[in-house]
């Protein structure tokens, strides 16, 4: 039994330079379609050939290729983020929060990798 409850989704986060530019290259080579433009927010995302499987890119001044980030859709990220800190997890700084969008925090396996929570805020969960 795991610590935490996690849905049916995750999104594989990658940093870009240009997040329009790399949607309309991500549909063009590999179909995939956009779901939305956050632009205040410099995230973008779209849905791949899997279900319950997005594209977030996260658009950075300085992107870092390489670094993916899996993104685990969790409905309660409070209790979630409390289980893995009682258990010795570290996580990266406070949890950030998107009003109406998303809550997020990130965190790091055993090796240093790191893992992300988000919360839909949006009430289409």
């Amino acid at each position: 039994m795991s610590l935490i409850s996690l849905d049916s989704t995750i999104t594989i986060s990658l940093s870009v330079a240009d997040r329009h530019a790399s949607a309309a290259w991500y549909g063009d080579m590999l179909g995939f379609e956009v779901l939305y433009h956050a632009d205040e927010a410099g995230w973008s995302e779209m849905q791949t050939k899997t279900a319950g499987v997005t594209l977030g890119l996260g658009e950075h001044t300085k992107p870092a290729p390489g670094n993916c980030v899996p993104v685990f859709g969790c409905a309660d990220l409070d209790a979630g983020r409390a289980a893995l800190e009682g258990a010795g997890v570290t996580f990266d700084g406070p949890t950030d929060v998107v009003e109406g969008m998303v809550k997020t925090a990130t965190f790091y396996d055993p090796d240093g990798n790191a893992l992300m929570l988000a919360q839909d805020l949006t009430g289409a969960a």
